[in-house]
């Protein structure tokens, strides 16, 4: 039996720069090896915040697509997406999005990250709380240092999203110790797939 097309992968970053041990940018190396189209958004870092800087990025990529793709999204690329979703009428041709550990932009982060003040002068709060346009699932942890589990559940529940609960992976990036994160490429799949078991019955196809 020839297996089924898969629908190509928009790979969304947060707020860093190339980070060559980053889970999704193994990911993207590891989509290419096995044959499937795959196209990442440019990472920016935090030195310009400008949201609808990031949100025209996200419909560049988008744009360079023909047909349904899958989002993979990553702390601040989920809120990204969020706000992405929310205007542009590409986000109808979304199969479905994977969204690992969101940040809560609405509490003061970590020292280094940026400040309420930072985040609202650049357009990202308030944060789209709205049902997304396409099915979802977030990726939580529980000692998150970006977020807690509680108060990301529930931005999760407003979008209505499926919740995977991943433990304790801190915030799901090198400094918590996910360079290489194998299990990624299983979730892309699932979620490419439509697997009825990583998505809520009532949710948008």
């Amino acid at each position: 039996m020839i297996p089924p097309k898969l629908p190509p992968v928009l790979i969304v970053p947060g707020l860093r720069d190339h980070v060559a041990d980053h889970w999704q940018t193994h990911l993207e190396r590891a989509l290419r090896a096995a044959g499937r189209p795959v196209v990442a958004v440019p990472p920016m870092g935090r030195s310009d915040l400008d949201c609808q800087a990031r949100v025209d990025a996200i419909e560049q990529a988008a744009a360079s697509i023909d047909g349904p793709f899958v989002l993979v999204a990553h702390s601040g690329g989920c809120v990204m997406v969020a706000h992405w979703a929310a205007r542009s009428r590409a986000a109808r041709r979304v199969v479905g999005a994977l969204l690992a550990t969101p940040p809560d932009f609405d509490r003061a982060m970590p020292e280094g990250y940026p400040t309420l003040a930072q985040l609202d002068a650049a357009g990202w709060l308030p944060v789209p709380r709205q049902r997304l346009p396409f099915r979802s699932c977030v990726l939580l942890s529980h000692d998150d240092p970006l977020g807690s589990f509680p108060r990301i559940g529930m931005l999760a529940l407003d979008w209505d999203s499926h919740v995977v609960d991943l433990g304790r992976v801190g915030h799901l990036n090198p400094a918590s110790g996910y360079g290489d994160w194998p299990e990624a490429m299983g979730f892309v799949d699932r979620v490419s797939t439509g697997d009825a078991s990583f998505f809520k019955a009532d949710q948008r196809g």
